[in-house]
């Protein structure tokens, strides 16, 4: 379903029935929908994803040994999130959360079909530090391939990472401050998602239900 915020811009609200992450093929089938329609109304924003304007990011700023196995996909996916016109996210710091390593075992970027995806969470975010007029510090994680997934500590086996719908994000600021800040944005109708307070980030995903802890 399409809304818009405040400002008359268009935002993504999954639908309520995305409730867990226990049906993959659902999840991935609504999604997909979903972000297929929120997709349709950002003409605009798309055409730079398919122009042939040189990507924001040099691919070598990134480990070789990483950027080899993204092969062609790495300069597609960074022309994609140039396409999307963040405010307050440069398109390294989003690339920098996939390209890490734990245990021997590379994260990767998300499969072609769902980059979209990401495009809603990420706008939020942006919304966030437009809000609190703080910049985004780091994006500690977004995507995990579930091999990645599964060596990071404290990660779900079903987590709404491995959805490429979800981000751990740090800001200039306590992440308390954060939290209440995207509580607040969800709270006025903006996304309806998860919202995660830790010790030193926050996690925001738009799984479609709102979840809080």
């Amino acid at each position: 379903m399409l809304d818009t915020d405040p400002q008359n811009r268009p935002f993504l609200i999954l639908p309520a029935s995305l409730k867990s992450f226990t049906s993959r093929r659902k999840v991935i089938a609504t999604l997909g929908l979903a972000t297929t329609a929120f997709c349709a109304s950002s003409i605009q924003s798309q055409a730079g994803w398919f122009s042939k304007k040189e990507p924001s990011v040099k691919v070598d700023n990134f480990p070789e040994e990483w950027v080899r196995s993204q092969g062609s996909s790495l300069t597609g996916y960074i022309k994609y999130l140039d396409s999307l016109k963040l405010k307050n996210i440069a398109t390294d710091t989003v690339i920098s959360a996939h390209a890490k390593e734990r245990g021997n075992v590379w994260n990767t970027l998300p499969p072609r079909r769902w980059w979209k995806r990401m495009g809603h969470t990420l706008r939020i975010v942006d919304r966030i530090s437009t809000t609190m007029n703080v910049p985004v510090k780091e994006i500690v994680s977004a995507y995990r391939c579930p091999k990645y997934n599964a060596r990071c500590s404290g990660a779900k086996r079903r987590s709404w990472h491995q959805a490429n719908v979800a981000v751990d994000v740090k800001f200039d600021t306590s992440a308390h401050n954060v939290t209440r800040a995207a509580r607040s944005l969800r709270e006025r109708g903006l996304f309806k998602g998860g919202v995660g307070s830790y010790s030193s980030f926050t996690h925001i995903d738009t799984r479609g239900t709102n979840v809080n802890w």
